[in-house]
């Protein structure tokens, strides 16, 4: 009687097992305790997402921009001038919208492409009027206002695009993509930026 329980109970055990044993390969549910490298990836990439926000350096430039312009004579009775003070604040960084993630499992990398170069992002300006002057048959009206904002906006944009603001922007993106790239590694996972493995130096923390 003992040897039938024996046996009743080894083969019950033995189909619990072999229902374990289909349910994980029917259910695709991680067996002995492995770790589903999908999940991982995605938790990974969600993290580098929160990392990755739109690097921006700001810039304040401090100008003076004139302008004139006169009717048939450039004599006082025709001319109309302006001397303004222009200050602005440029913000120059990266538009991540571009930028595309993918995540690939069977070779726990996570790829980056479409990286865009620096851009100016923003330009918030502020005139100083120090001198208006004009003719007696060339006044200024809210068009040649409005015209003065515009061109003092162009003016401070080609100011930006000549000044170290671009390579300083620059700079802080290769910052950003050696972080991403501590923390890839440190879980285990390689880093691609355009199909090319990113190999950054790490900063030395004294310097």
């Amino acid at each position: 009687m003992r040897a039938v329980r024996l046996v009743f109970w080894i083969l019950l055990a033995l189909a619990a097992f072999a229902l374990g044993w289909w349910a994980s390969r029917s259910l695709k549910l991680p067996v002995g305790g492995q770790p589903v490298v999908e999940e991982e990836g995605r938790m990974l990439l969600e993290r580098i997402q929160q990392v990755a926000q739109l690097v921006t350096v700001e810039g304040y430039i401090n100008e003076v921009y004139s302008y004139e312009d006169y009717i048939g004579y450039d004599i006082g009775l025709f001319q109309k001038k302006a001397l303004l003070r222009v200050r602005a604040k440029v913000s120059v960084g990266y538009d991540l919208d571009r930028v595309s993630w993918e995540l690939r499992p069977a070779t726990r990398t996570v790829a980056l492409s479409g990286l865009p170069e620096p851009e100016i992002l923003s330009i918030d300006h502020e005139l100083d009027y120090y001198d208006i002057s004009e003719g007696v048959f060339n006044t200024f009206d809210e068009a040649d206002y409005n015209r003065l904002q515009n061109n003092a906006k162009t003016f401070i944009r080609e100011k930006a695009e000549q000044s170290p603001l671009m390579d300083a922007a620059r700079h802080q993106g290769q910052e950003l993509l050696e972080t991403i790239r501590m923390m890839v590694e440190g879980a285990g996972w390689q880093f691609e930026v355009d199909g090319e493995p990113v190999s950054l130096p790490v900063r030395d923390m004294d310097g």
